[in-house]
């Protein structure tokens, strides 16, 4: 007795089995090559920066910087003293936690009041936050120095009596600036929560702000940490603002301390290379630290339909 073939599963299958040949086959390959040489093309100036961060300026002198040996240490001790990087990472640290956490704090209240209530001034509102962002920080100098320098405060909140030469100046800046952003990527976040869930909390008698502390923030997470990461590294690396609103050097962020690494008369780039890479690290432990969250954060609603 013979069997016969099923058609409809000969067909499923022979559509389902990959193709070999055919004109894409041969380029299947091209995509990656390309991929490849961008990245070491992106990467080859960072990776110049971080050999010769470990090499001494006399010998890459003599032999080149595309060159093999004079291995030290002396850069990254020269340069932890004569950039004074002590000071300066603890500056940075008083004007970035604040301003991220601040910032977070704010774009979540507007985000959470646009997302979860219809209202007619919604859009207005979150286009009154995101406008911030539009403007070019060197067109604001002028206003943003005389407006800071009228404003009085008591001494024990500035020790100037204004808030020029404040750290609390410079974090009010940035978190002006940053606000914007962070609202309008954290109300698309929110606009995709499930509305079951604010129905069921009222249902169950949660105020609008237990809704917003237990069941907005934790399930806004990964969009969290994915700001945290990029308001980090954006607030972090600011220099222009601290270097227009201190008036004094002991005040500046991290991101000084590169101008204290260069003589009068020449600059020995391997000790500021090995300066950069002091101030990058607290960026990239950060990045690894929440590299699960920033990942989740960016690939969010990549597989919705």
């Amino acid at each position: 007795m013979s069997v016969t073939a099923d058609p409809v599963q000969d067909r499923t299958e022979a559509l389902l089995k990959p193709h070999e040949g055919g004109p894409k086959s041969g380029r299947r390959w091209l995509m990656p090559v390309v991929l490849t040489l961008i990245s070491l093309i992106w990467l080859f100036p960072l990776l110049l920066a971080l050999v010769n961060s470990f090499r001494d300026y006399a010998y890459t002198a003599k032999n080149g910087y595309v060159s093999w040996g004079g291995f030290t240490l002396d850069n990254y001790k020269n340069a932890w003293s004569q950039g004074d990087f002590g000071l300066h990472f603890w500056n940075s640290f008083i004007i970035t936690v604040p301003a991220v956490l601040l910032t977070l704090f704010l774009s979540s209240c507007v985000a959470f009041v646009v997302a979860r209530f219809s209202w007619k001034i919604n859009i207005a509102l979150l286009g009154f936050f995101l406008a911030a962002n539009l403007l070019p920080p060197q067109a604001l100098l002028i206003p943003v120095y005389r407006m800071f320098r009228a404003i009085q405060v008591p001494f024990w909140f500035s020790e100037s009596g204004t808030l020029l030469n404040s750290f609390q100046g410079v974090i009010l800046v940035n978190v002006a600036f940053q606000t914007g952003f962070c609202a309008f990527v954290l109300s698309n976040y929110m606009k995709a929560l499930p509305k079951e869930l604010y129905e069921s909390a009222v249902i169950d008698g949660a105020s609008v702000t237990r809704q917003f502390w237990q069941i907005t923030l934790p399930l806004c997470r990964p969009a969290l940490a994915a700001l945290a990461v990029l308001q980090t590294t954006w607030i972090y690396n600011e220099f222009f603002w601290a270097t227009v609103l201190f008036q004094q050097g002991d005040k500046y962020p991290v991101t000084s301390s590169i101008n204290n690494l260069r003589g009068q008369f020449f600059t020995d780039n391997n000790l500021v290379a090995a300066g950069s890479m002091i101030i990058a690290v607290p960026t990239l432990v950060i990045f690894f630290v929440l590299q699960k969250h920033f990942v989740a954060g960016l690939t969010l609603g990549a597989t919705k339909g």
